[in-house]
This record gives C-alpha cells, sequence and structure tokens, in this order.
C-alpha cells in the first residue's frame, strides 16, 4: 500500500492516515471518541516507502479524533526523544480540537500527556474560489492580529468578537474600506502553545509567534475551522479586499531541550530541526526561541509547501507573509537565495502566483538577507523604518537616507542587476513601538512583561515630545498627532509597497511597551472608543492619494529621469551641498504622474518640513495648488508637516 498524501485522507469507506518518520521504529495510531477524552482504538503503522508509516482503518468518518504514539530510543544528548507516554499531533492536522497549553508534564520522559494534548480532526475541506491576488502593485497593506482587532468592537456580536468571523463583520469590512486598505495581513492564526516561562507570570502569548501544527487552525481563533477561514477570505474579497497570512515555519513551539514533546520532536526530532554539527543534542538556535525548524530536509519542504498549497486551495488566501525568512533558505551551507524551499513555493502550480513577503532577518550567521530574497518575494523593509524615523526625529545627515527610501531602496534592492523594487515600507510593526508610541516615548516600558524591563528593542529611534508616556497636555497631545500625521504622509508617498499596523490609523498605544507579545490584555487591544478620527481621515485621504496618482502603482526606482526633482527650499534642484548638510529640514520631490481623477498628466509636489519652525518653500512656476484642498499654494510649509501641491 503507498498513500499519495500526508496526514487523514477520507476514503469510500474508511480513512487512510499517513505521517512520516525515519528514526522511528514504530509508530501507532490512537483513536479517540467525540469528545477527544477516552481512547478507543489502537492500530500499529506499517512502515512503507520512503519512510512513510501508514495504515487504512475503515469506518473512520469526518470528525474523527486522533494522534499518535511513537517509539525509539529515548537519549536527548543523542538527539533522540522518543517516548511512547507522550500523545503526538500529527504535523498535518488540518484541525484540532482545543487550544494547546503548557504543562510541565509535556516535557517530563514517561509521563502520559493525553488529558493535555489537543486531538486532531479528521476533516474533509472543499475547495475554495480562487482568483488572482487581491494585492495591486504599491499596495496597502494592513497588519492585523485577529483577536486585539476585533475583540472590543461594540458593533461585531459577541461571541464572533476576537475571532476570523469577526473581519467579515460589516463594520470592520467598512473600516478597513474607509482606510483604502488593498489586503489584511493577518498574525498567526494556525495553532501555538504559550511559551513555558508566560503561565507562572499570570501572561499569555497575544501574538501567535510560536507554533506547533502548521495547518491547524487555532480554535480560540478560528472556532469553525477552515470553513469560518474560507467564508472570511470570501468576504472580504467580495470587498476588494485580499488576505495575506502570516506563517512561522522557522521554529515550533517545542522549544529547547527543557521544551515540550508535542509532535516533531517526539515523532523524529533529529530530522525535523536543525542540530549544531557533530553535536546531535544541541539544537541549533537561529530564531532565539530554543530551536530551529531544519526547512532544507526534504520531509520539512514538502510539509511547507502542502501547508501553503492547503491554505490557498481551501481557503483561498492571496499570500503568505514569513517570519523570521532566512531560515526557510539556511542550509548547512548558510543561507541560499536559490534554496530548493524557496525554488519550490516559486514553481509550484498553486503558489507560483501568490503574493510572497519576507522578514528577512533572524540571529543565524547571515541571518540579514535584507534585498537578497529571489523574485517574486518581497521584503520587509527595517532600513525604510528606521531612516524615515530618524529623519522625523531630527537626525543629522538623514536627507539624503529619507531620498534613497523615498525612491525605492535602490541601493538594496538593485544590487543583484534588479530594476525594480520589492520593498514592503513600514513605520511600525506588531514587534516594537506602535505610531504614536513612537513620539511619546523615548524609551522602552516593557515592565508589565515581567522581565524587568529587559526585552524588547533598545533601539527604537523614537522621541516623546516634552514627556514621557502619557500626558493631558494638550499641547503635547496635538504635536504628537502632527508628528503621527507628517509620519504617515512620509510612509505613504515612498515607492513600493506600504504596511500600516493595526490601529496606527487612529492614534492606538501599547503604554510605551515595544514587545507586547505576552499582553492578550487591554495593553494590545484595539479601544474603538478612543479612536482619533482626524488621524483616520487623514490616514484615507493618504491611501486615497496613493490610488488617484498612477507613479506610486510603479515598481522601478526613481531615478530623476523624467520622474522625480528633488527641491532645495528656495524651489531650485538639491545640490552635493544641500545632501551634504547636516541639519537640513526641508525637502520637496516632485512627481510626474497621471492623475486617474482627472485623466491628464501632472506634476505632484510633496514637501517636507520636520524643522520646528515653519519654512517658506517657493515651487517652481505659478499654477500651483494646494491638495486636496486646491487653495493657491501660499508658500508657507508649517513646521513639522508634509504638504502637497498639484501644478494644474
Amino acid at each position: 500500500m503507498v498513500l499519495s498524501s500526508l496526514g487523514a485522507t477520507l476514503t469510500a469507506d474508511g480513512c487512510d492516515f499517513a505521517i512520516w518518520s525515519h528514526h522511528a521504529s514504530r509508530i501507532e495510531l490512537c483513536l479517540f471518541d467525540a469528545e477527544g477524552r477516552r481512547e478507543t482504538s489502537r492500530h500499529r503503522l506499517v512502515r512503507g516507502r520512503d519512510d512513510i508509516h501508514q495504515i487504512s482503518v475503515r469506518g473512520v468518518m469526518e470528525g474523527q479524533r486522533y494522534g499518535y504514539r511513537a517509539w525509539g530510543a529515548y537519549d536527548p544528548d543523542k538527539g533522540s526523544w522518543f517516548d511512547p507516554s507522550k500523545l503526538l499531533v500529527d504535523p498535518y492536522a488540518r484541525e484540532i480540537d482545543r487550544p494547546f497549553r503548557h504543562d510541565a508534564k509535556l516535557s517530563l520522559f514517561g509521563v502520559d500527556t493525553t488529558d493535555l494534548v489537543p486531538k486532531a480532526i479528521v476533516t474533509r475541506d472543499p475547495l475554495a474560489k480562487i482568483g488572482a491576488p487581491l494585492l495591486p502593485p504599491g499596495g496597502f497593506i494592513y497588519e492585523v492580529a485577529v483577536k486585539s482587532f476585533t475583540i472590543l468592537h461594540p458593533a461585531v456580536p459577541e461571541k464572533q468578537r476576537g475571532t476570523i468571523a469577526a473581519l467579515a463583520h460589516p463594520s470592520i469590512i467598512s473600516h478597513l474600506k474607509t482606510l483604502g486598505v488593498d489586503a489584511v495581513e493577518l498574525m498567526p492564526i494556525t495553532a501555538w502553545i504559550d511559551e513555558r516561562h508566560l503561565p507562572r507570570l499570570g501572561l499569555s502569548n497575544a501574538w501567535g509567534y510560536n507554533p506547533i501544527a502548521f495547518m491547524a487552525l487555532d480554535p480560540r481563533l478560528c472556532p469553525g475551522g477552515m470553513k469560518e477561514l474560507r467564508e472570511t477570505v470570501a468576504a472580504l474579497h467580495q470587498a476588494g479586499i485580499g488576505v495575506i497570512l502570516d506563517l512561522v515555519f522557522n521554529h515550533t513551539g517545542e522549544s529547547d531541550r527543557h521544551g515540550a514533546t508535542l509532535s516533531m520532536r517526539g515523532l523524529d526530532n533529529l530530522s525535523y530541526y536543525r542540530h549544531v554539527p557533530g553535536e546531535p543534542g544541541h539544537l541549533v538556535n537561529d530564531t532565539g526561541t530554543g530551536n530551529t525548524v531544519a526547512c532544507d530536509h526534504p520531509h520539512v519542504r514538502r510539509l511547507i509547501i502542502d501547508t501553503l498549497r492547503h491554505f490557498v486551495l481551501h481557503a483561498g488566501v492571496d499570500g503568505f507573509r514569513f517570519d523570521l525568512a532566512p531560515v526557510i533558505g539556511r542550509t548547512a551551507n548558510g543561507f541560499v537565495p536559490d534554496g530548493e524551499t524557496m525554488k519550490a513555493m516559486i514553481s509550484d502550480e498553486a503558489l507560483k502566483d501568490r503574493v510572497l513577503i519576507a522578514e528577512p532577518w533572524d540571529i543565524g550567521p547571515g541571518g540579514y538577507q535584507l534585498g537578497n530574497f529571489p523574485e517574486p518575494f518581497l521584503e520587509w523593509n527595517d532600513r525604510a523604518r528606521d531612516d524615515i524615523r530618524r529623519f522625523w526625529r531630527g537626525d543629522r545627515w538623514t536627507t539624503g537616507a529619507l531620498a534613497t527610501r523615498l525612491a525605492g531602496s535602490s541601493d538594496i534592492f538593485a544590487r543583484h542587476g534588479r530594476h525594480s523594487t520589492r520593498t514592503v515600507n513600514f513605520l511600525a510593526a506588531h514587534d516594537g513601538f506602535t505610531l504614536m508610541d513612537l513620539v511619546s516615548h523615548e524609551n522602552k516600558h516593557n515592565e508589565a512583561n515581567g522581565e524587568e524591563n529587559r526585552d524588547g528593542h533598545n533601539d527604537n529611534f523614537s522621541w516623546n515630545n516634552g514627556v514621557e508616556g502619557e500626558t493631558d497636555d494638550p499641547v503635547i497631545l496635538e504635536k504628537r498627532r502632527r508628528d503621527v500625521s507628517a509620519l504617515l504622509s512620509t510612509l505613504f508617498v515612498s515607492r513600493g509597497f506600504v504596511m500600516l499596523t493595526m490601529g496606527d490609523e487612529a492614534g492606538r498605544s501599547q503604554r510605551g511597551n515595544n514587545n507586547a507579545y505576552c499582553q492578550d490584555n487591554a495593553i494590545t487591544w484595539f479601544d474603538w472608543s478612543r479612536i482619533d478620527g482626524r488621524l483616520v481621515e487623514h490616514t484615507a485621504a493618504l491611501a486615497a492619494l496613493r490610488k488617484r496618482f498612477a507613479i506610486f502603482a510603479e515598481t522601478g526606482f526613481l531615478n530623476g529621469n523624467g520622474d522625480v526633482q528633488w527641491l532645495s527650499v528656495e524651489g531650485r534642484p538639491m545640490e552635493v551641498g544641500d545632501w551634504d548638510a547636516p541639519d537640513n529640514s526641508v525637502l520637496g520631490m516632485v512627481l510626474t504622474t497621471h492623475d486617474r481623477q482627472a485623466g491628464r498628466p501632472t506634476r505632484l509636489a510633496v514637501l517636507f518640513n520636520r524643522g520646528p519652525e515653519p519654512a517658506t518653500f517657493a515651487l517652481p512656476g505659478w499654477n500651483w495648488r494646494q491638495f486636496p484642498s486646491r487653495e493657491l499654494w501660499n508658500q508657507m510649509l508649517p513646521a513639522r508637516s508634509v504638504r502637497f501641491c498639484i501644478e494644474e
């Protein structure tokens, strides 16, 4: 018997079960009752070709709960963790019956964990309607933590709050449409477990970047399983909004050698994870989480590709963002841009047209790979994030860096002879300050995380406008709103794709916590009752401007050959002395573009003044009007502002 599919596959008279392990001496299938509490039968799998262990069980139907036990040597110093007392989750599980929860028993040899471990559920997933990905060139991506985004929304029915289904609610879709979002990027929604130090602190993981089962949706976020995700994707597509899933293939929540045995560790630790050469008991930690998935292993590669195909074929998603993506391209010899796993993603029939976004760094050797991922991968650009922050903070010698980021970061993305940018520009993401906190805190404030404020980034390029943290001073509050407005304007006129994190359009704060992964509470929850309507309107106007002028949908680098002019405050072309002036506070960017609304070519001027005082900016010619007000340009550029003018 040779089974073509791994996992659980329903047949005419039962179900085929197949699981891969090279080092296990024996694997048994455990079937459970409908509640997943009582084991009803056990079946020994037969090792077949290519170390696939398999069995066909008659009478098994959709909804059947199951798990595995694996036999072999238990010798952690040699990388062998077989322990048949541990119930193991199928790496191909497409649904589980309960969330994972940490317990010390999961790490103890010989202690049965049947009552602790979720049971996989046999499913039959229909195909989704699949269309072209809904993310245009230069599109606007909106990063969302599903629970945090929806848990406090008053219009969403209480039972739906905090779930995938809430994203399909008309009130949520209305907000996304108002903003002009092209695609939502959902932070991890697959099944995860809390880091083992969190329960004793009374904390829990709010982000989901600690997965166990790559395919299984977490029941806390998606209690309706794949059907709920598929219907939500369809509703968003109906509104013209794409869906990108943030997936974690770089590590699992089984952690280091003191961690839990839940799935891959108990099935074949030596194959699924990377180990220090010559030290099989020493897990490589290129992720900072205790282990690193061996993405270059042929069967791990198959699991990754099958996972991506599952979400495209059965949910209809538009693409994926990959956490700590260099791990996916890492081999024993380092990061390989044309490695087999990434080549498989790009060439697979179901995946080759999907949006692929890399977070191009990790803490492993050669871990910073910005600009080195193969096409068509887009890449998060932290250089754009930092250079824009530094310019608006007032750092010296940053005018040229700002222009480079606005022009598409050719210093990064043209290195391999490429002629277009693949940058995803952003100012803030889930890991770091929110945009409002960026202009309200000079230092991080992560005391609530229980690590004495040692965790999180220290180099945030932030400022507080005169008071650290919360204040009721109206002058300071207005300065902060002004700075957020200027930062948003800068982001939305940059060449490439742009990304905004949920709530940054509305003044959301995390009280200065820049590593709020463990704050599943009011610190991270989006408080819809405290939305800054002026900022929301400003963001919506920026997104509309981006869609109106064709130049923002182009991906070639701005090079000054008829596409852009860089102007000094006098309205003349920037010269070397202007670029080199350490404290230059004013810059003009004049773009030659097509006005889609008016149906004609035009020029759009974007004027930046980071200084504390207004500046006089003389645009060349006499037919410039402020945009969108259409008032004649009076040459007055307010302090700490970005202004737009259109030539008529």
